[in-house]
């Protein structure tokens, strides 16, 4: 017991909230990954890859946690410079080789592993944003300097990003905006900002819409341009379609969800039991929580939204016993961008949202975000061991004036030597300046 104690630290709530996730995403990727089983003919391959890559994810999520989050501030000065290079690369080889995966170069190849570097880039932008927000504050909030310096940074990212990633690229500027607001900065400069953006994407929307789709394609990142038109028109269409003529092949991702979804029922069909994963070529991924809805029912959907909740909860939780900036906006972006890509994927399954291509955090089968994912796990929990090292302290100064104050007989002296200890407790937070 002693032992587990002394290897699994941190807040104990955020470790059951993974341990679900985990669970959650070893039956449903088993159930949803009929499609793999069936291309590569071995039936146990595809959920022992993924059983192996959530093991490495466990153990990184123990050897970060153990790391003091100061340390953190350091990743970026080498995750940043990396992650930019390699999606400069990304991009230019796709134009290049034209070497893409389902009309988007978002994949490399190293020593045969397969990786996105946009996940590298992701985690980068948030530790850089909250380090230097919690550098530039001040009694009126955040520095202009600070406001500058972030927005540089996360433009320079996010044009990488955006031309074969959408949904990263604007996930990512949303989560950024949002520790932005939390961080104190000018509520006059996000508002030109939030003007802006939105300015920005309904001229960008109303162009796709009224430009052909032979002009698109002539455009450089034309590839781009006419999937993002399918999509948004597919969503914004609402005309009812007779079911004869309804094209299930056509629009196969998103009537199989909603086919998944609407013979779910309270309790679902059990699991193991899904049909509609025979047809969804990215069950195991993009579309998995219409297969968890599917068989676990409206019951195990809702399960699911309530872990990623909680774990967002007590993230706040966290952040405001912390009594320094840094680590309080670092776990504060990281909720913030999990809960969020979550909440797109789920909407995207039952049909409130255009397909984005997102997975979903720590459930969805996947390589370089789950082992990130399970990174950003373990600097929450790596957070929370530095809070509650503060609570500690606090407790033991509170009964140092009881331990001076009951020998009423004893000299100056006596009380003075009773004191000593004080001195070494406010000063044992040192290694975490």
């Amino acid at each position: 017991m002693d032992l587990l104690k002394s290897i699994f630290k941190g807040d104990k709530v955020i470790w059951i909230i993974f341990l679900f996730l985990c669970l959650i995403s070893i039956t449903e990727v088993f159930s949803a990954a009929s499609t793999l089983t069936y291309k590569s003919g071995d039936h146990w391959g595809p959920i022992t890859q993924h059983s192996i890559l959530l093991m490495v994810g466990a153990v990184i999520v123990v050897l970060v946690h153990n790391i003091p989050y100061k340390w953190f501030q350091v990743f970026p000065v080498f995750l940043l410079p990396i992650s930019i290079g390699l999606l400069a690369f990304v991009m230019l080889m796709g134009f290049i080789t034209g070497d893409r995966v389902n009309g988007a170069a978002r994949w490399m190849t190293f020593m045969g592993i397969q990786f996105q570097p946009s996940e590298i880039a992701k985690m980068a932008v948030v530790i850089v944003t909250a380090f230097i927000l919690s550098k530039g504050q001040d009694e009126d909030g955040a520095s202009p300097k600070a406001f500058k310096r972030i927005m540089i940074i996360t433009c320079i990212v996010c044009g990488l990003i955006l031309p074969e990633n959408y949904s990263t690229g604007m996930l990512l500027f949303g989560t950024v905006y949002l520790m932005m607001f939390i961080g104190r900065v000018s509520a006059r400069k996000l508002l030109i900002l939030g003007g802006g953006i939105v300015a920005f994407v309904t001229v960008f929307v109303a162009f796709l819409l009224a430009t052909p789709d032979k002009t698109l394609e002539n455009i450089p990142m034309g590839h781009r341009f006419t999937t993002v038109k399918s999509r948004i028109a597919d969503f914004t269409n609402k005309e009812e379609v007779p079911a004869a003529k309804f094209d299930i092949d056509g629009d196969g991702q998103v009537a199989h969800a909603r086919i998944a979804v609407a013979t779910s029922h309270v309790v679902g069909k059990g699991p193991g039991n899904s049909v509609q994963r025979d047809f969804l070529s990215q069950a195991f991924s993009d579309f998995i929580f219409a297969i968890i809805i599917e068989e676990l029912g409206l019951i195990g959907g809702a399960f699911v939204v309530f872990l990623y909740v909680c774990l967002l909860i007590r993230v706040g939780r966290i952040a405001k016993k912390c009594e320094r900036t840094f680590p309080a906006f670092l776990i504060i972006g990281i909720a913030l961008l999990l809960v969020s890509q979550a909440i797109f994927n789920m909407m995207v399954a039952v049909g409130l949202a255009p397909v984005t291509g997102q997975p979903l955090p720590l459930i969805s089968k996947g390589g370089t975000s789950t082992l990130i994912n399970c990174a950003y796990i373990g600097m929450i929990l790596s957070v929370s061991r530095y809070t509650a090292r503060l609570e500690e302290q606090k407790e033991h100064d509170a009964l140092i004036p009881m331990q001076v104050e009951v020998p009423a007989e004893e000299t100056n002296s006596d009380a003075q030597t009773a004191a000593e200890p004080t001195a070494k407790v406010l000063n044992s937070d040192a290694e975490f300046e």
